[in-house]
């Protein structure tokens, strides 16, 4: 372990380069690894579909005993959001792989960020960039310049977020979440195949709402869609589900959003 302040990477780091690496953001919660399974199993179908050569020693127990010692020695076992980033290795494209390498950081986490938000969020669509739906979109990359710059649009405009779309011109997910909305009463999302990133917490309320046998629909969803949606709401790891209040000089209610929470709250975890 480095203190942060400490230099990590070489200047041909690949993930540095080209973007050529992966990464999975963690809730720590009593010295647990929340969803702990899902995002291995997004992580490791990552490795496996970029075709990195993983050294035998990193498997999913290694990584979280890394994690957990980490989080102790920063003092934040009770609360924290680890950032895993796992990469190539070092050198230029046409040179021979060598073996994946990581990097782990960990920062105490604020109550706030996981509680719900009453005062809702301010979104927007963003314009400028068109992500693809290949089999690529899915992975949480680090070569992530679309939300970066739909991030830096947000703070731009004095928006929490912005709707980013895919080259059809349809909704994906936003900079840092999965995007739900929710129409007389069922709940859609955009489907994988529409470019959003597998979100772990996308994934897990999916299989929630299906388990309490609550009507869910995954699918193509217009600009159109959201604007006549009743409520928009947002997931990610950390955050959990966060309502969007206003999108576009479109104002969203929150009724069911708040009975689905007080229904699931126990479970989102």
């Amino acid at each position: 372990m480095m203190e942060a302040s400490q230099p990590v990477i070489h200047a041909s780091n690949r993930g540095f380069r080209y973007g050529d690496g992966l990464f999975e953001t963690m809730k720590i919660e009593n010295a647990k690894i929340q969803l702990a399974t899902l995002h291995f199993d997004r992580l490791f179908a990552g490795i496996k579909l970029l075709k990195f050569q993983l050294p035998v020693f990193i498997t999913p127990q290694h990584l979280t005993e890394t994690v957990l010692q980490l989080c102790e020695k920063n003092n934040c076992l009770a609360s924290a959001r680890v950032r895993l980033s796992v990469f190539r290795g070092n050198g230029s494209l046409f040179d021979a792989d060598t073996p994946a390498e990581y990097i782990m950081e960990c920062w105490p986490l604020e109550q706030a960020l996981v509680s719900f938000n009453e005062q809702g969020l301010l979104l927007d669509f963003f314009p400028d960039v068109k992500k693809s739906c290949d089999e690529f979109a899915n992975l949480k990359s680090t070569s992530h310049l679309p939300y970066v710059m739909a991030a830096a649009y947000a703070q731009e405009k004095g928006l929490d977020d912005c709707l980013v779309l895919n080259h059809f011109g349809r909704v994906a997910d936003t900079s840092i979440a999965n995007i739900f909305l929710i129409k007389n009463k069922t709940i859609y999302t955009p489907s994988l195949a529409e470019g959003c990133i597998a979100g772990v917490m996308r994934q897990h309320l999916i299989s929630l709402l299906k388990a309490k046998e609550m009507e869910v629909c995954e699918t193509a969803i217009s600009l159109n869609d959201v604007m006549e949606a009743d409520e928009l709401f947002v997931t990610n790891a950390i955050r959990g589900i966060k309502w969007v209040y206003h999108c576009n000089e479109k104002v969203f209610s929150n009724n069911v959003l708040k009975l689905l929470m007080q229904e699931l709250n126990y479970l989102l975890s």
